[in-house]
C-alpha cells in the first residue's frame, strides 16, 4: 500500500517561502494587539515620561512584529532582526523615542525576540527543541532607555511585557479557520490524485501544490528592509531608517534573500 505525504505550512512566524502566508499568523498578529494596547495603558498610566515595551515572537523574521504595529497604529518604534538596531546617534532610536516621549508624553515600542544579535552576540547555545538561544533584546532596551534617560537629566517609567506563548497558544480567528480547511482539503485533494512530498499553499491567492524539498530549501524567509512593508512602518511610526547603503554591485534584495516584500 503506497503512502502519499502532504504538508500544511504551519508556523505563526510567517517565515516558509513562496506562500502568501502561513497558518496561525493571522491569529498572532490579532492576539498582539491585546499586548500592544495593555503596553500603551501601561505608558498612558505613568504620563510623563511612560514607556511600554512587548517582546513579540520572531526568531529570524520579523512578520509579526511588523504586522502587529501596522495594525495597532499605536506604535513609536518597531525591532526587527532585519534591520540593525542603532541606540545614539542621528539614527538612533533613543533620541527618536525621548522626541516621541516629549512630543506626546509617552511611547510604545514593539520589538520581535530575534532583534539585536549585531548589538548583544550571538550565542551559540541551544535550548530543548533544539533553537539558538536568542538575546535577551527586551530587558536589554528596557535598561538602555532608563540610561538614556538619566543621562539626558530626566526619568522614564519603563513597563516590559513579554507574553510569549498566550500569542502562539490563542484558538485559531476566524480567517486561520477557514484558511486551514482549505489548505486540508486541497492536501487530501493532492494526495488522492498521486501527489506525495508537497505541502498546500496559497501563492497569490491560488491554492497550490509545492514540493517539500524545494519548499524547506530557502526557508526560512525574512522580510525586505528595503521593501513596502518597512516603508510602512517607517511612515506609521517616524523612526529613523537603520538600513544599511547598497554596496557597490548590490541588487536591493541581494543580501536577505529570501525575502518578502
Amino acid at each position: 500500500m503506497d503512502v502519499s505525504v502532504a504538508g500544511i505550512p504551519k508556523t505563526i512566524d510567517n517565515d516558509v517561502d513562496y506562500i502568501d502566508r502561513s497558518f496561525g499568523f493571522a491569529s498572532a498578529v490579532e492576539a498582539a494587539q491585546g499586548a500592544i494596547r495593555s503596553a500603551k495603558t501601561e505608558a498612558t498610566c505613568n504620563l510623563p515620561n511612560g514607556i511600554g515595551i512587548v517582546k513579540l515572537m520572531g526568531r529570524s523574521a520579523g512578520f509579526i512584529a511588523v504586522h502587529a504595529t501596522l495594525g495597532s497604529g499605536d506604535v513609536d518604534l518597531c525591532l526587527v532582526p532585519e534591520v540593525p538596531i542603532v541606540l545614539e546617534g542621528e539614527k538612533g532610536c533613543l533620541p527618536h523615542l525621548m522626541r516621541r516621549v516629549k512630543r506626546k508624553g509617552f511611547a510604545v515600542i514593539v520589538v520581535a525576540e530575534g532583534a539585536g544579535e549585531e548589538l548583544l552576540g550571538t550565542s551559540t547555545e541551544v535550548d530543548a527543541s533544539g533553537n539558538k538561544k536568542l538575546p535577551q533584546i527586551g530587558e536589554f532596551m528596557k535598561k538602555e532607555i532608563e540610561a538614556y534617560f538619566k543621562k539626558q537629566g530626566d526619568e522614564a517609567t519603563v513597563k516590559y511585557i513579554d507574553p510569549s506563548y498566550m500569542i502562539r497558544s490563542i484558538p485559531a480567528n476566524a480567517a486561520d479557520s477557514l484558511y486551514c480547511m482549505q489548505l486540508g482539503q486541497n492536501a487530501v485533494h493532492g494526495a488522492m490524485a498521486g501527489f506525495t512530498g508537497f505541502s498546500v499553499g496559497l501563492c497569490n491567492n491560488k491554492m497550490v501544490f509545492l514540493p517539500i524539498p524545494e519548499l524547506v530549501s530557502t526557508s526560512p524567509r525574512m522580510m525586505s528592509p528595503r521593501g513596502r512593508t518597512w516603508e510602512r512602518i517607517l511612515a506609521v511610526t517616524r523612526q529613523p531608517n537603520t538600513v544599511p547603503p547598497l554596496q557597490p554591485g548590490e541588487t536591493p534584495y541581494d543580501s536577505h534573500a529570501p525575502l518578502l516584500r
